[in-house]
């Protein structure tokens, strides 16, 4: 039987919110594989799909920049050791001038502004690095909208579309672009729609949900393993997710309210949202 240490019990509990005493027996079970272990809490109904954020350790920041008609933007991450670096006036005119210059490429920054790494090293004697650095450009009407939250911990980028060049050139239209990013900051869907869930994801949860109701009656089994198949793509798909300043519609709703306003079909086609020193 696999050694269950203290740890992978308080991890596992972190990753699902049960209590330690089922982490452990789910992980005993699983023979310590901690996936395993999730699986069969969700099973017995215990966890759910969504796991904790895990919790950044580095230092640094998220910057963005854009382009003045905005067609153009960027995100880029700049870890260093200290929050205190982070904080300095310096470091941020630094990475201002890197979102920048992420606004005309799309190689990394790191291969090709290694002299001025190196540089800001020296000048703050804190070891840097450029960790990545990702460019948007609208592919068709529209603009690209971008948010900074959790004191430049967190960036967001969503491509709004529309038919109409005048359609993007209205304030109601980028203040939707920024209550989108702004939505996309708060409850983090991993999806743009049901199409990019890979099926083999679709089938783990139908078979996890249909050994949640194993009990029911086998007439309507397959409507209730449904219905929680579909909240579940409203939980993980960004246009099924309910709009966050207005629950009761979902953001596919509101995008098609908003379209009749303008007099035009508006569409998210992407969107990024970056942690500070999450794994990407």
């Amino acid at each position: 039987m696999a050694d269950i240490t203290a740890k992978m019990v308080s991890d596992l509990r972190e990753a699902t919110g049960v209590s330690m005493m089922e982490c452990k027996r789910a992980l005993v079970e699983a023979g310590g594989d901690k996936d395993q272990a999730v699986r069969l809490l969700r099973e017995r109904g215990m966890a759910t799909a969504q796991k904790k954020a895990g919790r950044a350790t580095n230092q640094g920041a998220i910057v963005t920049a854009g382009s003045p008609d905005g067609k153009t933007a960027s995100l880029v991450e700049i870890n260093c050791e200290t929050d205190f670096v982070a904080r300095n006036e310096d470091f941020k005119v630094f990475g201002a001038g890197m979102a920048q210059k992420a606004l005309t490429l799309d190689t990394p920054l790191a291969d090709v502004e290694k002299d001025v790494m190196t540089a800001m090293i020296q000048k703050t004697g804190e070891n840097m690095q450029l960790r990545r650095n990702l460019r948007f450009q609208v592919a068709g009407e529209g603009r690209i909208v971008t948010y900074i939250h959790l004191g430049a911990k967190e960036g967001v980028m969503v491509e709004l579309g529309c038919g109409k060049a005048a359609t993007a050139a209205l304030p109601a239209f980028l203040e939707l672009g920024r209550d989108l990013a702004m939505h996309v900051s708060a409850v983090n869907p991993r999806h743009l729609d049901r199409t990019e869930v890979p099926a083999d994801i679709v089938a783990g949860e139908r078979a996890i949900f249909a050994k949640q109701v194993v009990d029911k009656p086998a007439n309507i089994v397959e409507k209730i393993v449904d219905g929680k198949v579909n909240k579940f793509f409203s939980e993980v798909c960004l246009v099924d997710q309910p709009f966050v300043k207005e629950q009761k519609i979902s953001v596919k709703q509101l995008l098609e309210a908003k379209g009749r306003e303008m007099g035009d079909a508006l569409v998210i086609r992407r969107f990024v949202r970056w942690v500070l020193g999450e794994n990407g």
